[in-house]
This record gives C-alpha cells, structure tokens and sequence, in this order.
C-alpha cells in the first residue's frame, strides 16, 4: 500500500509514511470488507459513511504536519482510523462523530490498539470543540458547504485546517486553511468527494 499508492503519488514524509505502514487500517472497516481494507478506494463503514481510501489519508497528514504533541481537533471520526494515524504521530487529538453507533465503534478500537491519546465526543462538527480549544490543526472529514467560522475560531495563530469544502453532488475542493492573526489564507489543494457534514 506505501509504496504503491503513497509513495507513487508523491506522499514524501517518512513520519507520515510510517503511521500508515504501522497502524491496521483492517481493523477499522466492517468484517466483511477486511479483503478490501488495504484497496486503493474508500470504503462504506455504515450510517452512510466510508473510510476514506489510504492516498487521501496520507495527504491529508502529510498536508496538516503533524508533529508530536500538536493538540489537533477531529471532525468526523467515522471509522476512527484517521484519528489513529495522528495518535500514532504522537498528537493530542480530539475527535467528533456524529453517529454515537460510530463513535463507540471507533473508541473500541482505540482501545484494542492502546492508544490513550484519543478523545472522542459525540455531537455535530460545525461547532467543533471550544472547552480544549484552541488547536494547532484542525482536520475535517466531511465536507460542509463553507468553512465554518466556528472551525476557524478554534484554530491557534499560525494554526491550519485542512478540509473538504463544497456541495455532495459535485466535486469538492480539499482546503488549507491557514489563521494568520486576523487574516485567513485558503489554499485549495485537489479535488475530492467527501460524504456532506452534517448538523
């Protein structure tokens, strides 16, 4: 899967290449699509919501530089295997999941992999998470139809987002979202098709 589908397209940070050979992305999908957990395509994990394929993943990463002990905020824990790759990096992270199924679902598998550095809330991602804010990094995974101002408000100076912004029957645009005092610097990085954030 590194070498194949990261490393051919360009995934260049040992750190990050290192997290996605380490952490079992089949633990993190359904049991009958554990064939299929390394496959170069996202996948349905229930409630409507997929695991995104291991490329995205890792430019998504790659793109928020995680580096360790950064306190980075989750939106959309799904499968929960995104929030392991940035435990696995050494981050705080704090994630949100909508589907309570989802987020119980996730915690198990925190838990199977040891990973004590994950908290997971049960509630809507457009208000984020203000009590632990702010947050160097924030990374969304779910697109809404706009950056949410409360997103952005959580953000420390100097922080970044990266997030899929746009309408579900079209193609989205993968943001950068940069804070700079009062200034906020978007850069749009690919195309992408997320699942719609929902409140």
């Amino acid at each position: 899967m590194t070498a194949g589908q990261l490393e051919a397209r360009n995934i260049q940070s040992p750190a990050v290449l290192d997290a996605m050979r380490a952490v079992p992305r089949h633990l993190f999908v359904p049991d009958d699509m554990r064939n299929h957990a390394y496959d170069d395509s996202p996948l349905p994990i229930g409630l409507g919501q997929t695991i995104s394929q291991p490329y995205i993943v890792a430019f998504m990463t790659e793109q928020l530089q995680p580096a360790r002990g950064m306190k980075i905020l989750e939106v959309g824990t799904g499968s929960g295997y995104q929030a392991a790759i940035l435990a696995f990096l050494g981050c705080d992270v704090y994630t949100i999941e909508l589907h309570e199924e989802l987020a119980a679902r996730a915690k198990k598998v925190f838990a199977a992999l040891g990973l004590s550095g994950i908290r997971v809330k049960h509630g809507t991602g457009y208000s984020g998470w203000p009590e632990p804010s702010p947050f160097d990094a924030i990374i969304v995974t779910a697109a809404p139809g706009y950056v949410p101002k409360a997103l952005v408000s959580q953000l420390k100076d100097g922080g970044r987002m990266i997030i899929p912004v746009g309408q579900t029957n079209s193609v989205q645009s993968l943001k950068r979202v940069t804070k700079k005092g009062e200034k906020i610097i978007e850069k749009d990085l690919l195309p992408v098709r997320f699942v719609p954030m929902v409140s």
